[in-house]
């Protein structure tokens, strides 16, 4: 193991630390600052910063030809309050670390001590501390970043832990390991009334009611099947808060999901399809816009074929299991820019979920997914 108790002590602690200042997407200039000076330390023989919003990458490069390798980890937070009795629990009320992507960066730090003591021998090991991951904006933005280009990588690996495996245990498999989401927003607009003569207004009430358990139908199926479908409805609002108003207006908020980009498309359609009837039925009028796009997130045969190896010579545990998945991931774009694979550690049987109020990273897997990665930087670049 290339990390002393030492290192793995202080890591701790610096999990802690980023545990405690949780900066949700777009807002993550501290926690960037925080990883910055604990870079410093490891000497990286570049670092860019502000890459794609508050993204950091710490170059490590051998000077010689050969791959060039991207690890990614995530910055940023979730708008949920915390409730957990840890004492580095989050001082900033109704953000939390419940997604562990404290954990995940501190995983990235533990790879530059590594890297310090040890450079690579040929090719360059980028770092990428990636913002705006919940969002699905992060990874677009760093990969149009014009910065990127000097770290475009040959391969990028990335991981994310999963409550439900047993912890240490890895599940990896080739092809959609993500499944592509966006979210749908729908907006209806009559005219008021009194609610005493709702029948001189134009409400949306009766589209409204009828959308939800309608696009809530176009789901089918489970992944792995490549017809998989799902709507889930997140949101709805109907006029105002007041008893003397019959309703003009109305917002309904769901989130489409597929297995494949592929499929997606037609997903919008049959959505758009509902929608559009739906107000014409009823004399509305009808706006319809998509946000927190994230494409499907596939892993490439050589990339898993590294990582496999990685875990074989690691002596970890791995199978499919649990893959793929029905979340969503924007690491799944730089699969269009270089060979790319993420695998699943283990977080416990019985864990927390990921988001729930109660979860935080177990600070065991730094160790495990820090070993896991620095043998795959060392078969590609000793």
């Amino acid at each position: 193991m290339f990390l002393s108790n030492h290192d793995l002590v202080e890591l701790t602690d610096i999990r802690h630390e980023l545990h405690r200042f949780p900066e949700i997407s777009g807002q993550e200039k501290d926690t960037a600052r925080r990883i910055c000076a604990h870079l410093e330390e490891s000497r990286p023989d570049r670092v860019l910063t502000d890459l794609g919003g508050h993204g950091v990458a710490a170059i490590f490069d051998s000077g010689n030809d050969g791959p060039s390798m991207l690890i990614r980890s995530e910055l940023d937070a979730l708008p949920i309050l915390e409730k957990t009795d840890v004492p580095y629990r989050s001082t900033i009320e109704g953000h939390g670390h419940l997604c562990g992507h404290d954990g995940h960066s501190t995983i990235l730090l533990a790879l530059a001590r590594g890297l310090a003591k040890r450079r690579p021998g040929k090719g360059k090991v980028i770092l990428l501390f990636q913002p705006a991951e919940e969002t699905g904006a992060g990874a677009a933005a760093v990969i149009a970043d014009r910065s990127f280009e000097d770290i475009r990588p040959d391969y990028a690996f990335s991981l994310h832990n999963l409550p439900g495996l047993p912890l240490g245990h890895v599940s990896l498999i080739e092809g959609p390991v993500n499944c592509a989401s966006r979210g749908i927003k729908i907006k209806l607009t009559g005219k008021t009334a009194h609610a005493s003569s709702p029948e001189h207004g134009v409400s949306p009430m009766r589209a409204i009611s009828a959308l939800m358990p309608a696009l809530s139908s176009l789901g089918q199926g489970f992944p792995p099947q490549p017809d998989f479908k799902m709507v889930t409805i997140t949101h709805a609002m109907m006029g105002e808060a007041a008893f003397g108003i019959a309703p003009a207006n109305a917002e309904i908020w769901a989130t489409l999901r597929t297995l494949t980009d592929e499929r997606m498309a037609e997903l919008c359609a049959a959505a758009e399809e509902l929608a559009t009837k739906s107000a014409a039925d009823n004399a509305l009028a009808i706006d319809m816009s998509y946000a927190d796009i994230f494409h499907h997130c596939e892993n490439d045969p050589d990339a898993v074929a590294q990582l496999r190896m990685a875990l074989d010579q690691e002596q970890v545990q791995y199978d499919g299991r649990s893959l793929p998945m029905r979340a969503s991931e924007d690491f799944g774009r730089f699969g269009a820019v270089s060979k790319s694979a993420m695998f699943f550690l283990g977080a416990g049987t019985d864990h927390p979920n990921l988001h729930n109020p109660d979860y935080d990273f177990p600070d065991a897997l730094i160790a495990t997914g820090a070993r896991i990665f620095m043998r795959a930087i060392r078969n590609l670049t000793d």
